[in-house]
């Protein structure tokens, strides 16, 4: 009976313990010059860190550890939240770094603009495992591409900024066709239906794409119902189907847009983050529970 009492109070104990947790939000953004840790319900500031002047922050993460993974221009780094740097990969001359993420296996991935582009896997560590080189044919750096993915059957989606389409990548670096868009471009994320759910910055929308059929199956988003899109930078996915989008006016007169906007698969409004005076603008935005 004393077993079974416990049993059921170590369960109770462990739901209590999931279920108090908070969600926060890790944001960055081109043109602010600090990353910081939000608190979600309240819109708080709760954490910043300061990037140095010439850095832009376009992917943030907080690992499982608690550690922020950003990249900032010229480089990524892994830090604690006391500030301390774990690892610092520094882009070469004449490189900018725009994606840095953490991978399912607890690996890390860098996805470095230059001549060649290169993709850089880490261990977790920091020490670098795995390195496939590619040409873009955009001659400015700055014009390549922001966010790239890798795939669970480990094909790389590298959204070109400057020829308005996606290529794609075998793991040993073979190129494997592209997905021409049209449209400004800023991510791409795999969805579980075998979509792509495309960010199209200044062209202030999203795209979802079946790249199988993508002539009969491209869907546009550009409004939702209760907000203004704006330069749709990064969106982050959540189990429910709800995507929550950093809605940047750092090309828009008009502040008075949510910085980030939470829609359902409606594409109806459920949350949104308000002007903030301490947040300038978001680009990248990472959800977690602590």
């Amino acid at each position: 009976m004393m077993k079974k009492q416990f049993v059921l109070f170590a369960a109770i104990a462990c739901f209590c313990c999931i279920s108090c947790k908070k969600e926060k939000l890790a944001i960055a953004g081109s043109g602010w010059q600090e990353i910081a840790i939000i608190d979600k319900s309240s819109g708080l500031v709760e954490w910043k860190h300061p990037l140095d002047d010439g850095d832009e922050c376009n992917d943030i993460e907080v690992t499982p550890g608690g550690h922020v993974l950003f990249a900032y221009l010229k480089g990524a780094k892994l830090i604690n939240r006391n500030h301390e740097v774990i690892w610092d990969y520094r882009a070469g001359e004449d490189e900018e770094i725009h994606t840095a993420t953490r991978l399912k296996d607890g690996s890390f991935m860098i996805a470095v603009c230059g001549d060649p582009a290169r993709i850089v896997e880490l261990n977790g560590d920091g020490r670098q495992t795995k390195e496939i080189t590619f040409p873009t044919l955009i001659f400015n750096t700055h014009r390549q591409f922001r966010q790239v993915t890798k795939k669970d059957d480990g094909m790389y989606l590298v959204p070109l900024i400057g020829k308005r389409k996606i290529i794609q990548l075998t793991p040993e670096g073979d190129f494997k066709g592209s997905i021409f868009t049209g449209h400004d471009l800023f991510s791409v994320k795999a969805l579980g239906n075998g979509n792509l759910l495309v960010s199209c910055g200044s062209d202030n929308m999203f795209l979802e794409i079946n790249p199988a059929n993508q002539r009969d199956s491209t869907f546009i988003i550009d409004r939702v119902q209760g907000a203004s899109l704006r330069y749709v930078a990064e969106i982050f996915l959540y189990q429910n189907g709800n995507r929550l989008i950093a809605n940047s006016s750092m090309y828009s007169d008009d502040k008075s847009s949510p910085l980030l906007i939470e829609t359902d698969e409606n594409n109806d409004v459920v949350w949104t983050l308000p002007f903030n005076r301490e947040i300038k603008n978001i680009t990248a935005v990472h959800s977690f529970f602590e």
